[in-house]
């Protein structure tokens, strides 16, 4: 399964809430429990992350869009947090937490168009040029003519958005640019085998319990949705050559299954394929031209395609690797992540240090300090 297959998984779904005294939420999905006890599932609050929530009007041709935003902090940058396809800004719950503690800055973690709480008029449109549009819209309606600077910090497919819009000079206050784990070359060779790997995925859950379960231990363990049998339907490849009267008591057991599993996904993303390729296609020259500082956070090196090793090579970008890390980099290891961006926007004078967290330049190296 591809990097980016895996980053498909479709997300109203809380984040892992950390271990008690670890500050990481890497261990989540395996909390040490007790003989006999069982293991806890339930959905775990934004309030435990963010400060607050707000749901953002943006005027259109065709009436108002509101867009679902997630903040913390109250000084500083702004750190625009676009999550990737199918997961939500609660994607970015942990790694605010961390980061918070590390700089004084800004969160403001976005749910795009069709995840999440956002409610837009055409929620099919994941278009790259829309979904930019809308970054900037909600800029735009969250501070006027006069935004405070901002760095763009995308996932995956938000990474992906985050280049077009600053590409397309749509954030005027921009300063810095993070993209974490997405690469044209890559991205588009995943794209063949996209489908069958949603066509895999379970349907529908009994309860968001069932959710959380199947996204702590399904996705984690080629074993792990094989315990989980309660309360998930697996979805079942199309035939072509049904006969209609298959068809149509599939189509009654399918009302039945609802009734019985109430919880489903909130996009679709098998009917968004005609973007996918709009998505990434000539994403590394764009993420190149960008005429600001700019960062790539990746789970393995091997990930880097041509054009990015050359700009690597060229010093046109910041790059850093977290090996042991999935896909959700910022959600396996947020407090690496945190560090790295702290580190960032403290080397470009972007922010200022906060809670003991120190960066220095020793020999060339990048050294980081926390207290304890």
């Amino acid at each position: 399964m591809s990097a980016l297959e895996k980053s498909m998984h479709l997300g109203r779904l809380p984040p892992r809430p950390p271990l008690p005294g670890s500050g990481s939420s890497q261990s989540g999905a395996k909390m040490r429990m007790g003989p006999g006890r069982k293991r806890d599932f339930s959905p775990v609050p934004w309030s435990q992350y963010f400060e607050s929530m707000e749901d953002v009007e943006v005027e259109n041709e065709t009436g108002k869009d509101t867009f679902r935003v997630y903040k913390s902090g109250s000084e500083g940058p702004v750190l625009l947090l676009l999550h990737g396809g199918g997961h939500s800004a609660l994607s970015w719950a942990v790694f605010t937490a961390a980061i918070i503690s590390r700089v004084q800055c800004r969160i403001v973690a976005l749910d795009l168009r069709g995840h999440g709480e956002t409610k837009v008029k055409n929620s099919e449109d994941l278009s790259a040029e829309t979904m930019a549009k809308d970054v900037g819209n909600v800029v735009e309606a969250m501070y006027g003519d006069l935004p405070p600077p901002i760095m763009l910090i995308g996932h995956s497919m938000g990474g992906a958005i985050a280049v077009h819009t600053a590409s397309s000079n749509l954030v005027p206050s921009l300063l810095g640019l993070c993209m974490i784990d997405v690469v044209e070359g890559t991205a588009m060779d995943a794209l063949n085998s996209m489908q069958n790997f949603l066509r895999g995925r379970p349907k529908t859950f009994k309860s968001l319990e069932n959710a959380v379960e199947w996204r702590c231990e399904g996705i984690t363990s080629p074993e792990g949705s094989k315990s989980i049998v309660e309360g998930i339907i697996e979805e079942e490849e199309e035939d072509e050559e049904r006969s209609e009267s298959v068809n149509k008591r599939k189509k009654e057991d399918d009302m039945e299954t609802k009734k019985d599993h109430p919880y489903t996904w909130r996009i679709e993303l098998a009917k968004t394929e005609k973007y996918w390729d709009g998505w990434f296609r000539g994403l590394s020259n764009l993420f190149l031209s960008c005429p600001i500082p700019k960062l790539l956070l990746l789970a393995g090196v091997d990930r880097l395609d041509k054009d990015l090793t050359i700009g690597q090579m060229q010093g046109k970008f910041q790059m850093q690797v977290l090996p042991q890390c999935g896909h959700a980099v910022h959600e396996d290891a947020p407090d690496k992540v945190a560090e790295a961006v702290a580190t960032f926007l403290i080397r470009h004078r972007f922010a200022e240090p906060i809670g003991g967290f120190q960066w220095k330049l020793l020999n060339g190296s990048e050294q980081y300090l926390t207290s304890s």
